[in-house]
């Protein structure tokens, strides 16, 4: 059995491996009613409405016509439609239960309506393939400990509003471009600040439109996923 000592240190540089400090260090990411952000329980990821953003939720979606997969991420066109839930989760397990800023993390869709390519996870990803754009999308495939899997949920910023944040990834930001499907927001990987997409975390369970937007993407899933 090991030491106490030698599994903190193991812990230690587990930690070590995914944590990017930034000033003062991480601190705990709050949903929208500023309660902190759970590992392992489900969110939707809000982008926030401005005067050029609807404020619709992210859903899955194709970036291409052909090849159809992996999907990526689009968000919807239709404002009051919270997306699909997702939970996070940390690439290695060590003894958290809030998440926190700057720390990598994983971030999966949770749904129970998956109607085409099964043959990918569920997880956030960048592409990195030979074929990627400047500004690579955002995909679902991703693997749990691949470095281009991990995001880290920073602070938007000095007047952004409270708990408002931004996703960044090892070599860039998140941000939304016009898509393929009806020019709708598509997540890739950017260095344009003016393209980052910003966004709060609401609790599934605490949100009004919870049971009405999970009916309704069950109801319209099999007909319309991955179109929203």
């Amino acid at each position: 059995m090991k030491k106490p000592s030698v599994v903190f240190f193991l812990s230690t540089l587990m930690l070590a491996a995914v944590v990017c400090i930034q000033g003062q260090g991480p601190e705990e990411v709050m949903d929208k009613d500023g309660n902190p952000v759970k590992l392992g329980e489900q969110y939707f990821i809000q982008p926030v409405k401005t005067k050029s953003n609807n404020g619709g939720g992210l859903v899955p979606a194709a970036t291409n016509i052909l090849p159809f997969c992996p999907l990526g991420i689009t968000q919807s066109l239709l404002p009051y439609q919270p997306g699909l839930p997702v939970s996070i989760k940390l690439p290695y397990p060590l003894m958290e239960t809030i998440v926190k800023t700057s720390v990598a993390v994983n971030i999966e869709f949770k749904s129970d309506i998956w109607p085409v390519c099964n043959e990918y996870s569920k997880l956030w990803e960048v592409d990195v393939s030979s074929s990627a754009p400047k500004e690579p999308a955002i995909l679902i495939g991703g693997k749990q400990r691949e470095k281009n899997s991990w995001f880290r949920i920073e602070k938007a910023g000095e007047g952004e509003g409270a708990n408002t944040y931004k996703l960044t990834t090892a070599t860039g930001t998140v941000g939304a471009i016009p898509g393929t499907w009806l020019g709708a927001p598509q997540l890739v990987q950017t260095n344009d600040d003016a393209k980052t997409l910003l966004v709060k975390f609401s609790k599934v369970d605490d949100d009004t439109t919870a049971t009405t937007s999970t009916s309704r993407v069950e109801k319209l899933g099999l007909r319309m996923f991955p179109f929203y």
